[in-house]
């Protein structure tokens, strides 16, 4: 063989060992995935599609009692039994979810928005500024999170879209103070020094470079604030001050059964675990997204 068909055969194996890695590599990163946030994804996709499409996964109503049903044990015709007028209460959990995730979506979104605008400009403006805002997240802080909730519902009166929003105000001192350390360290980069020395305006740069790089932290955060807003949420239905009966509200479900749970304890067994299973699948997801490969 001559030297010229040697490297050609080199050369055509070692096309075909880049082509098979380039294949496997999709399945090789699947298989490293852990199987806890496999899990911790699966959850909150079936919550999520809960949420979305109640009907396809049962085909109950949630509100309406069967005579002679009640308190019904666990069986094929209700995976989760009933409750004391009769109700299916896996229909009730499924269509639960619209109501629990909906608010808990919303009491995120406010805290967000609120959160990391007030941080984005406090660690980027600096002076007086900061110091005006700080000292007002400060002031959000020293309150007990669930006692500036009840204060804001009772200002604003019951239902979902009142809960989501005290509750997405009690998240806004946490986004403020992160996104705020995030800019400060961002804005001494040296890409940032050097965009604001080619003539960068202030908004160009701070839209440009200080906010993308500024996001990781927050996003990661957003999946914990997402589970504690489920808890917050459910904590106020528990409460009474949340979605009204008989809405379907996980939180009000686990108060509705907690009078059966020497006869039918299933009641609030059921949506609570489904409490616990979607706010650990949040926490889980957070530390793959803070600590990407885990």
């Amino acid at each position: 063989m001559t030297s010229v068909e040697t490297l050609s055969s080199l050369s055509t194996d070692d096309a075909a060992d880049v082509e098979a890695t380039r294949r496997s590599g999709p399945a090789r990163r699947l298989r490293r995935v852990p199987p806890g946030l496999v899990l911790a994804w699966i959850v909150i996709a079936t919550a999520l599609l809960w949420a979305v499409a109640p009907g396809l996964f049962t085909g109950h109503d949630p509100l309406q009692g069967v005579p002679g049903g009640q308190l019904k044990a666990p069986s094929a015709l209700n995976l989760l039994g009933t409750d004391s007028l009769g109700r299916d209460l896996y229909a009730r959990i499924v269509y639960g979810s619209v109501h629990s995730l909906s608010g808990a979506l919303a009491a995120v979104g406010v805290g967000l928005v609120v959160g990391t605008s007030l941080g984005l400009f406090a660690g980027a403006i600096g002076g007086r500024t900061d110091a005006v805002i700080m000292r007002f997240v400060d002031v959000l802080l020293s309150i007990p999170t669930l006692l500036l909730s009840l204060s804001i519902i009772i200002l604003l009166g019951f239902g979902t879209v009142n809960a989501a929003i005290a509750v997405g105000a009690t998240a806004i001192a946490g986004f403020a103070r992160l996104m705020r350390s995030e800019v400060v360290r961002v804005r001494r980069a040296e890409f940032v020094e050097a965009a604001f020395g080619s003539g960068g305006t202030f908004l160009k740069v701070l839209w440009r470079h200080i906010l993308p790089n500024s996001l990781t932290s927050v996003v990661a955060y957003t999946a914990v604030q997402f589970g504690w807003a489920i808890l917050q949420i459910s904590t106020l239905g528990f409460l009474g001050y949340g979605a009204p009966p008989p809405t379907p509200e996980w939180g009000l479900l686990i108060a509705e059964g907690r009078n059966y749970l020497a006869t039918a304890w299933w009641l609030t067994a059921a949506p609570g675990f489904v409490v616990v299973a979607v706010v650990l699948s949040a926490n889980r997801i957070s530390q793959s997204i803070g600590r990407p490969g885990r």
